[in-house]
C-alpha cells in the first residue's frame, strides 16, 4: 500500500473548478512522458540499468542471492521486488529478471538462473514458481560498495525502504550488455560491446582526455552479440554510427559450407543475428521456399541441440554458395539490421543520445565519484575506529580502576569519563566490552592495529587530496577487471566478427539456377522464336511453319538477357534458359510477353550490359537509351518510346560512334553529331530529320573517322569518307540531301 493521501479541498466556487484542457493534457501528458522516460525505459549512463533491473538487484542483494549461495525461487524474488520497490506488474518484473539470465540476451548475464528460461527458438520461460535464481559475478561488481556510501539512496514508492538511485557499478554495464527501450517520443538501442576491450578503451581514456571517439575504436572496434555473427558494416560507417550515438548496423549470420559425398555440399548455419528467433526464421524460409520465392534453395532442416545448427540443402550442386547465401540475406532475417541510438539519462536525469566517448567518460566519472564516496566512508570508520583504540589502550593500562569503577559505582560511565578523559563513544565501547575480552588485551595488538589505520588514514587522505592518485587507483581496479574477463576467458572471449560483404551487384539470383552454354537464337518473320544448341552459323537447313522465314539470328548464351521492341514503343526481357528448343519450330514470342493486339515487333536482340541503343520512331524522333534502363522483370514490359499513333516505332540500332547517318523515304540523307540527340530512359526524343511527307527509313550511328558504310543488295560494302560526306552533314532536324551515288534503293544501310 502506498501513503495515504488525503483529496485537494473542494473549490470554493461551489464544486466545478474551470480548467482549460489544453492545459490539463499537457501537464497529464508531460507527467506520464516524464514518469515512463526516467522510470522505465532509459537506462540510466552511469550503471546502465532500468530501474526495474536496479531493483532486481538490490532485492536480490537484501535476499543474500550471492554467486555461490544456494538459489531462491523467482516467486520469491520477484515478490519482494514488488512489495518493497517495484509497484508494477509482476510479470513484467520477471521478464525483466528472465532477460538478465538469458545468456543469448544479455552478452554478461547478471542472474544466474536454475530451470527453464526460455531458448532462442522463441519459447518463453517456465512460471517464476518453478524456477530459481541467483546474482552472477558481474552482478555483485555492479553492487560492489553499495553498503559502503557508494551511491545515494532514495525512498521507496511506500516511504518504509530506502533503494539506490544508481548502482556503484565496477564494470561499464551500459556499453557491456546495452540496452533496448521505447519511452515516449523517445527510444534507446545500444549494442552490447567486449568487455576487455571496453577497459582497453577506458585505460585509454583515462591517460588521453582528450581522445576522439576515433582513437577510442581502435581499442573497442564494435558491438559483441551474445549470438554471435558477422558484422558487415564498413569501419567508416561504424565510426560515424559511435560519434553521433546515432546510426544502424548490418549483422549477418556465420554460415560455412560443409562438403558431403560425390560433390554435394550443403550450408550450415551456426550463428544467428542478435534478438533473431530461430523457429521464427526457419519458418520464414520455409515459407519463402513453399512460394517458389528461393530458386536456389531445396530444402532448409533445424538440426540444432545445444548449439545452432541449420542446415540449407541448395537446389543444384553447381550453384555458388556465396550467391545463394546472399539471396537469403537479402530475404530473410539471416541478415538484421541493428538500430543504434545511445539516449541515455545522462548523470540519471536528463535524456540525451551520447557518442561512445561520451558514454565511457560518463562511467570513468561515475567510478571516481564512487571511489571518493567510499573512501571518505572508509576514513569515517577509521577515525571512529582510532578513538575506541585510544580509549581501549587507557583501558588497558588502568585496568583494575576501571573494574573498580564499574563494580562500586552505580553510574560508572561518568566516573569513567571524569576518570580517565573517555568521550562518548570511548566509554559506550568500554562498557559493551565483556569482562573476558578486557582481560585478553594486549597493548602491542591495540598498537599494531592502531599504527596500521593511521597509516591507511594517511594514504587515504592522500588519496581524496590528489586526482591522478584517484584516476591510478581506478587504473588499477579496470585492469584487474580485463584480467577477469580477458579474451582467454570464456565469458570474455569475443564473438561477433567482422568482415565485408561481397559485391555481387544488382544478381539475378533466379538466373543463377541456370547453367551457362552457347545457345543461338533464332526469330522467324511472323515472330516464333527458338534457341539451338550451340553457336550455329548456318542456318539454312532450319525448317519454318507454312511460309515463315528467318528473320534474324545471333549468338547468345543459357544466361543471357533478350530483349525485344514492339512498335507501341514497349520492349519486353526474355530468359534465353526459358526459351524453347531447337529441336521444335519455337513458340510465338506474344506467349512470353504482353505484345499489344495489332502491334508488331521490330527488333529482337541480346542484352549487353553498359551498351547504349539509338532509338526511332517511324516519325523520325528519336533518343539514346542504355540498354540497363531496358531490363525488366514483368511480361507487361517497359515503355522505352512514346509514340503518338499513326507512328511506331521503327528503328533500334546500337549507338557506338560520334556521328548519326539518318535517311528518310524521301531519300534524303542527313549526317550530324550523335552528342545532339539527348540520352535518357525513356520518352519520346527529339526530331532527327525533317519531312514533308512519309518518315524515317534508317539510321545507323558510325565514327566520322572511319567513314560512312553500307552493304548494296548483293552484299557489297561501300565506304564513303569522311572529307566526301561534308556536303551531307549539318544539324539535327534538317531536311538533308540525295545519297551519294551507289545507296541501295530500298534505303537501308544492309
Amino acid at each position: 500500500m502506498g501513503k495515504a493521501v488525503s483529496p485537494p479541498p473542494p473549490p470554493a466556487s461551489g464544486g466545478f473548478e474551470p480548467v482549460n484542457l489544453r492545459d490539463a493534457l499537457e501537464e497529464r501528458y508531460l507527467a506520464y512522458a516524464l514518469s515512463t522516460i526516467m522510470g522505465r525505459a532509459l537506462p540510466d549512463a552511469r550503471d546502465g540499468l532500468k530501474p526495474v533491473h536496479r531493483r532486481i538487484l538490490y532485492g536480490m542483494q537484501i535476499l543474500r542471492l550471492d554467486p555461490g549461495t544456494a538459489f531462491k525461487k523467482c516467486a520469491k524474488i520477484v515478490g519482494d521486488v514488488m512489495g518493497s520497490f517495484h509497484p508494477h506488474g509482476d510479470q513484467a518484473i520477471y521478464d525483466a529478471l528472465v532477460r538478465l539470465a538469458q545468456d543469448f540476451s544479455s552478452r554478461y548475464p547478471l542472474v544466474d538462473g536454475q530451470g527453464n528460461f526460455g531458448n532462442i527458438d522463441g519459447d518463453g520461460a517456465a512460471a517464476y514458481r518453478y524456477t530459481e535464481a541467483r546474482m552472477t559475478d558481474v552482478a555483485r561488481l555492479l553492487l560492489e560498495g553499495i553498503e559502503e556510501d557508494a551511491v545515494d539512496f532514495r525512498e521507496n514508492y511506500s516511504g518504509d525502504q530506502q533503494e539506490p538511485v544508481v548502482l556503484p557499478a565496477a564494470l561499464p554495464n551500459l556499453l557491456a550488455n546495452g540496452a533496448q527501450g521505447i519511452a515516449v517520443g523517445m527510444a534507446t538501442s545500444i549494442p552490447p560491446h567486449n568487455l576487455a576491450e571496453l577497459c582497453d578503451a577506458a585505460l585509454y581514456l583515462i591517460s588521453h582526455s582528450e581522445a576522439t571517439t576515433d582513437q577510442l575504436l581502435a581499442f573497442a572496434p564494435g558491438p559483441d552479440f551474445p549470438t554471435g555473427g558477422v558484422l558487415v558494416e564498413s569501419k567508416e560507417s561504424i565510426a560515424e554510427t559511435y560519434r553521433t550515438g546515432r546510426g544502424s548496423l548490418r549483422l549477418r549470420a556465420r554460415w560455412t559450407k560443409e562438403e558431403s559425398a560425390r560433390g554435394a555440399w550443403v550450408i550450415v548455419v551456426t550463428e544467428i543475428p542478435y534478438m533473431v528467433q530461430k523457429s521464427r526464421l526457419i519458418e520464414k524460409i520455409a515459407e519463402l521456399l513453399n512460394d517458389k520465392k528461393l530458386p536456389l534453395v531445396a530444402d532448409i532442416r533445424d538440426e540444432s541441440a545445444e548449439d545452432v545448427r541449420v542446415v540449407i540443402e541448395p537446389k543444384s550442386r553447381t550453384v555458388d554458395a556465396d550467391m545463394l547465401m546472399e539471396h537469403l540475406f537479402k530475404l530473410t532475417e539471416l541478415e538484421t539490421r541493428f538500430p543504434m541510438n545511445m539516449n541515455v539519462l545522462e548523470g540519471g536525469v536528463v535524456p540525451r543520445v551520447v557518442s561512445f566517448k561520451e558514454a565511457l567518460q560518463q562511467w570513468l566519472d561515475h567510478r571516481r565519484d564512487v571511489l571518493l564516496r567510499r573512501s571518505r566512508h572508509r576514513l569515517a570508520e577509521i577515525v571512529r575506529r582510532l578513538e575506541v583504540l585510544a580509549g581501549m589502550l587507557i583501558v588497558f593500562l588502568n585496568l583494575d580502576a576501571v573494574i573498580r569503577i564499574i563494580r562500586e559505582e552505580d553510574e560508572p560511565k561518568p566516573r569513567l569519563q571524569a576518570a580517565f578523559g573517555l568521550s562518548e563513544p570511548q566509554v559506550n565501547y568500554v562498557l559493551d566490552t565483556r569482562l573476558r575480552s578486557l582481560r585478553r588485551l594486549e597493548e602491542m595488538q591495540i598498537q599494531r592495529e592502531h599504527d596500521a589505520l593511521v597509516e591507511e588514514r594517511r594514504d587515504i587522505e592522500a588519496l581524496l587530496a590528489d586526482e591522478v592518485k584517484q584516476w591510478k587507483t581506478i587504473t588499477g581496479q579496470i585492469r584487474e577487471l580485463k584480467k577477469k574477463y580477458g579474451p582467454e576467458t570464456k565469458l570474455g572471449r569475443r564473438r561477433t566478427t567482422f568482415d565485408v560483404a561481397p559485391d555481387l551487384g544488382d544478381v539475378d539470383f533466379a538466373s543463377a539456377m541456370v547453367e551457362r552454354e552457347p545457345v543461338t537464337v533464332v526469330v522467324s518473320q511472323k515472330g516464333w522464336i527458338r534457341a539451338l544448341k550451340g553457336h550455329v552459323a548456318e542456318l539454312s537447313s532450319l525448317q519454318f511453319k507454312g511460309d515463315d522465314a528467318l528473320s534474324v539470328s545471333f549468338f547468345a548464351e543459357t544466361t543471357s538477357k533478350i530483349l525485344v521492341l514492339a512498335s507501341d514503343g514497349k520492349i519486353f526481357t526474355l530468359d534465353a534458359g526459358k526459351l524453347p528448343g531447337g529441336r521444335s519450330q519455337g513458340e510465338p514470342l506474344r506467349l512470353m510477353a504482353d505484345i499489344g493486339e495489332g502491334e508488331t515487333i521490330c527488333a529482337v536482340f541480346p542484352y549487353a550490359p553498359g551498351v547504349k541503343m539509338l532509338v526511332a520512331s517511324s516519325d523520325g524522333r528519336g533518343f539514346v537509351a542504355p540498354q540497363d534502363e531496358m531490363i525488366g522483370g514483368t511480361r507487361k514490359g517497359k515503355s522505352l518510346l512514346n509514340v503518338d499513333k499513326p507512328a511506331a516505332a521503327k528503328i533500334i540500332t546500337p549507338a557506338d560512334g560520334d556521328h548519326l547517318a539518318v535517311i528518310g523515304e524521301n531519300r534524303k540523307l542527313l549526317v550530324f553529331p550523335l552528342d545532339q540527340v539527348q540520352e535518357m530512359a525513356r520518352g519520346k526524343g527529339v526530331r532527327l530529320q525533317k519531312y514533308r511527307d512519309g518518315g524515317i527509313a534508317d539510321a545507323k550511328v558510325f565514327r566520322l573517322a572511319d567513314g560512312l558504310t553500307w552493304k548494296d543488295s548483293a552484299g557489297r560494302v561501300f565506304t564513303v569518307s569522311a572529307a566526301e560526306l561534308g556536303e551531307w552533314i549539318g544539324s539535327r532536324a534538317e531536311a538533308g540531301r540525295l545519297p551519294p551515288r551507289g545507296f541501295p534503293k530500298n534505303n537501308r544501310f544492309g
